[in-house]
């Protein structure tokens, strides 16, 4: 019982930060623009970046696709926090670094239900003969 509330605390927590996140992605805000074109990946590395957040935070949400989306919501964010570590800095535009420790949480958050649903994992690996 203990476990699956901390799962669905861990889901909701890495699923509202993503999705927060994509009002500015897809509305191009200011910081997200300023991100982007930093990176030489403005517009499409904001949009698609957008787009596989909010299927990650789907699936996160769904007890069956969880360990998928945490595997999605993971790789994405480990793109960000090194944009953030090698390219932008831990501020963004005197936003006193809210976008990389928001990435962060997602990061723990994700990669603690990927250990949880290690099991999952393994099973459709070895279905798959992968």
């Amino acid at each position: 019982m203990t476990i699956n509330l901390l799962k669905w605390a861990l889901r909701i927590i890495a699923a509202f930060i993503l999705l927060q996140t994509l009002f500015f992605k897809f509305t191009g805000a200011e910081e997200s623009v300023y991100i982007f074109k930093t990176m030489g990946m403005e517009p499409w590395g904001r949009i698609g970046s957008g787009i596989v957040e909010l299927i990650a935070s789907i699936l996160l949400l769904i007890p069956r696709t969880t360990w998928i989306g945490a595997a999605l919501a993971l790789g994405t964010i480990l793109g960000a926090i090194a944009s953030h570590l090698f390219v932008l800095g831990i501020e963004v535009l005197g936003d006193g670094g809210q976008l990389f420790f928001m990435a962060i949480i997602v990061a723990l958050c994700t990669a603690s239900l990927l250990w949880m649903e290690r099991t999952s994992v393994f099973n459709f690996l070895k279905t798959r003969k992968i």
